[in-house]
């Protein structure tokens, strides 16, 4: 069984774990720190007992905030799976008639064709 030594509020503690479980240990420790350094900051040097109960509890504060932002959302994510599906909406793609083609085509024609003699009328 390792032995991994965590620092927490300043202080080294070696804690004892499973092999393979040094990494998890690391990051629980650093949590925990991260909750212990403003309070040795704020408030000097505490007792060992007093500073990891403090800390303790503003982590446990932090994990119910998180359960229970999380509890909101699995309700929330049950409350959307439960809703019926949408009715498929209808969407209508325009189609240009060939008569309407036929028509573009001529008049494009016929405007090339006036084009061409008002070309011709004003050659010298």
């Amino acid at each position: 069984m390792p032995d991994v030594t965590v620092v927490i509020g300043g202080r080294e503690f070696s804690v004892a774990c499973q092999a393979g479980e040094e990494h998890f240990l690391q990051t629980a420790a650093a949590m925990l720190n991260a909750e212990a350094e403003p309070l040795v900051t704020q408030l000097g040097r505490l007792p060992e007992a007093r500073m990891l109960l403090m800390a303790g509890l503003m982590l446990a504060d932090k994990t119910a905030a998180v359960e229970d932002e999380l509890r909101q959302l699995r309700a929330r994510v049950t409350e959307l799976e439960e809703r019926p599906a949408p009715a498929p909406q209808k969407v209508e793609v325009p189609v240009v008639p060939p008569q309407l083609r036929e028509s573009l085509a001529e008049i494009a024609a016929r405007a090339e064709s006036l084009a061409d003699r008002m070309e011709e009328g004003a050659q010298p």
